[in-house]
């Protein structure tokens, strides 16, 4: 059976131009069956969220800034929370923003049972992300096809601008080293599976893509530190990955 989740997003912290891909991922993970963003409609700078909206179905909830230097977005975001998670109506909650002051509700929300995805920029503080079961960062999620954008510099001349992608540091290296071991068999060897949703227990932020590959397999096999065997499963229908420490 498929998860239910409710999607939040903070309209006020979260460029509209990653929307599309935003979803497509979500989707990955579950039925968003509940998709709202919050913020102060009657700003010009939200204006570029009203089409996408309407293509997405996402439903804007109005939040009006009634004191200076206050988010009052982000206190509806909570409430509205709160309510559905006392509603029972979802499995899970995926919330879209880099603001730190979401850290308290993911950690209540996974206090309740509720898987929370969190979604945000690079940007974001490491509390708001370790509260998440799983945090996504929202500049990987750009289609290959606009991986690389054009854009005109002086002189009227068109460059690639490319989107940067994290190296693998040693501490990085160590982190799947580790964790390879932590679930390996007697022989060394561990099922690549495991590896992974170990390592996003370990680091929620964790995702191969941060990396520039797709998939943990070629990761892995780019850093010349494992080994890696491919299995028949019991049936033969398909390979299962197993990885070990050189």
């Amino acid at each position: 059976m498929e998860n239910n989740l409710a999607v939040l997003i903070d309209g006020d912290n979260i460029p509209s131009a990653y929307v599309k891909e935003m979803m497509e991922e979500i989707a990955k993970y579950g039925n968003p069956t509940i998709k709202r963003i919050y913020g102060d409609w009657t700003k010009p700078q939200l204006g570029k969220w009203k089409s996408i909206l309407l293509e997405n179905a996402i439903n804007p909830i109005q939040q009006y800034g009634y004191t200076q230097g206050k988010n009052a977005t982000d206190s509806a975001m909570i409430i509205d929370a709160m309510d559905i998670l006392y509603s029972e109506k979802v499995d899970g909650f995926c919330l879209v923003s880099s603001d730190s002051d979401f850290t308290r509700l993911a950690t209540r929300l996974r206090e309740a049972g509720m898987k929370v995805i969190g979604i945000g920029e690079k940007k974001t503080p490491d509390p708001f992300i370790v509260a998440c079961d799983k945090f996504i960062y929202i500049e990987i999620l750009k289609n290959d096809s606009k991986e690389q954008e054009t854009e005109v510099v002086k002189g009227g001349k068109p460059s690639t601008k490319k989107n940067e992608v994290d190296k693998i540091t040693p501490k990085v290296i160590k982190l799947i080293s580790t964790t390879i071991s932590d679930v390996a068999d007697e022989d060394g060897w561990a099922f690549l599976g495991d590896v992974g949703s170990l390592l996003q227990k370990k680091q929620p932020n964790f995702d191969s893509r941060n990396y520039g590959f797709q998939k943990l397999t070629p990761m892995i096999n780019s850093i010349n530190k494992f080994e890696i065997e491919s299995r028949e499963n019991q049936n033969g229908r398909f390979k299962l990955i197993y990885v070990r420490n050189l």
